[in-house]
């Protein structure tokens, strides 16, 4: 019986170390997302207006500020934060030189993804 007791409770544990991981990465990964935001030099429309990514950023931060009980993941950051207008409810888009206009949302999902794959390569490569 203790055997069985300690592969569930090995079971269990590496079910939850992901989620620690998440949630301790969650800061990290935020400040992130507005780094690249504000360093980006694209055009953010918000409900048909055109924005610079520095006016973006404050926007974004005082929605951050708003919804922090809320937010415990870059995902809900993004959700809550940088994806859509709260009082219209439209979708945030992005125009980056070069590139299609494409929702906010989508941009910065993908941002994240490459985010978190370059940090596991560093942290693979330690």
């Amino acid at each position: 019986m203790t055997r069985h007791l300690a592969i569930f409770l090995a079971f269990i544990s590496s079910m939850l170390a992901p989620l620690s991981v998440q949630a301790d990465s969650a800061p990290k990964e935020i400040k992130h997302l507005i780094q690249f935001v504000s360093t980006s030099g694209c055009t953010f429309i918000r409900n048909g207006s055109e924005h610079s990514s520095l006016e973006a950023v404050e926007h974004m931060k005082k929605k951050y500020q708003y919804f922090s009980s809320k937010i415990d993941s870059a995902e809900a950051f993004i959700e809550l934060s940088a994806s859509k207008s709260t009082f219209s409810g439209q979708p945030y888009h992005i125009k980056c030189e070069n590139q299609p206009k494409e929702k906010s949302q989508t941009w910065l999902l993908n941002e994240l993804t490459r985010y978190r794959m370059a940090e596991k390569l560093e942290l693979d490569n330690t």
